[in-house]
Order: C-alpha cells, then structure tokens, then sequence
C-alpha cells in the first residue's frame, strides 16, 4: 500500500490510490486505517472506489454500516472516489446521499473533490 500525504485547508489528508482492495471487510478497513496513522499520522483517508469491494455497496450486507461505525469511533474520516452511478439501488443512493451531507464520510466523483471534502470537515 503506498500512501501520499497531502496538506488540504491545513489538515493532513492520507490518499492511496494504487494496490489491491483494501476495504474487504470491516477488519481489513480497520487495519488499513491503522496503518495509515501509524504511517502518516493522518485520521483522514481518501481512496478510489475502485480498492473498495462491491459488497461495501450492497447495503444488505451489513459491511458498509460496520466500518462506518468503527471509523467514527476512531475519530476516522473517509472520502471515496469514483462512479457512482451504475447503482439503482435507492436504499444506497439514500445512504451516500446522507453520508454526503454529514462531515465524516463522502462518496464523490474525484480525487480532487474526496480532498476538499476532507479538507472541509470538521
């Protein structure tokens, strides 16, 4: 996992854009964040949707939900990348919608937008 860190508003915002999946589950999304920073020292993570498993976005699986709950209790901020629109489920459409409006998760087209939004949140 190769790990670029980068200043955006003054805040330290960790991207890894390259390598195997690394949200496969809700541990190996906890031991990516761990590493992360213990790496860089950074508690904000931005990564291409394509390091992300399918079943994260099939909300009925549960793994969305539990990573996001292990990231905000580890004070954990996540902006994922990519595209977004061959989903038709509405439940997740919903649920990006929502997690877009919050500060501490975002599902945006590009790496420059995962940045700002990072760079925003509180």
């Amino acid at each position: 996992m190769k790990i670029e860190t980068i200043m955006e508003n003054g805040v330290a915002v960790a991207v890894i854009e390259q390598g195997e999946k690394l949200v496969t589950s809700a541990q190996a999304a906890l031991d990516m964040a761990m590493t992360v920073q213990y790496e860089t020292g950074a508690h904000r993570i931005a990564l291409p949707k394509k390091l992300v498993a399918e079943e994260f976005f099939i909300l009925s699986s549960g793994m969305a939900g539990e990573i996001l709950q292990k990231f905000i209790n580890y004070h954990i901020k996540l902006a994922i990348w990519g595209d977004f629109s061959r989903y038709t489920s509405k439940p997740l459409h919903d649920f990006l919608y929502e997690s877009n409006q919050g500060n501490d998760f975002f599902f945006v087209g590009t790496k420059e937008e995962a940045l700002a939004r990072l760079g925003q949140a509180r």
